[in-house]
């Protein structure tokens, strides 16, 4: 699973990430591209420009609405089934689809952000569980592209 966290573990806001951090969104980019990317479908319309190049993009959803670029699944279970060849499938949100995919992961790509916003509706769920051991961490100052510290952390299941 990939996403940027802030402290609270907050994700967005209205449907929209709630930081925009240039090394984060290169990050993002760097890791996932060449890969299968797992989305809710809320995700996918929060694309400005539609599925991310470069990725096989699943989106999930129960309904029959197309998602152009993009491949559909009904659940999680059935899209994973259609990777099982694949060496890395990243899941990039929702709040929903995070929470849900948790007990399957084994590597989580976070981006923890040194802030707390004000507002938020949807959270990443908790990694501080014990589950979790920190196996790779990068620290980031602000400076005049980024208004937050953070850290590129990865954690793999214990």
């Amino acid at each position: 699973m990939i996403a940027a966290v802030a402290e609270n573990r907050a994700i967005g806001n209205g449907n929209k990430l709630i930081y925009w951090l240039p090394d984060d969104l290169k990050r993002f980019k760097q890791l996932t591209t060449g890969h299968t990317i797992i989305m809710g479908s809320n995700t996918f319309r929060s694309l400005p420009k539609g599925a991310l190049p470069n990725r096989r993009n699943i989106v999930l959803s129960r309904s029959e609405n197309v998602f152009p670029g993009a491949e559909r699944f009904a659940s999680l279970e059935t899209a994973l089934a259609a990777c099982a060849t694949e060496d890395i499938v990243y899941i990039i949100g929702g709040e929903k689809l995070y929470s849900y995919a948790m007990p399957f992961a084994e590597i989580l790509y976070l981006t923890e952000i040194k802030d707390t916003p004000a507002e938020a509706d949807a959270f990443f769920p908790d990694w501080n569980n014990g589950e979790w051991e920190e196996v790779e961490r990068e620290e980031h100052s602000k400076d005049d592209k980024h208004a937050h510290e953070f850290l590129f952390t990865t954690y793999r299941r214990v």
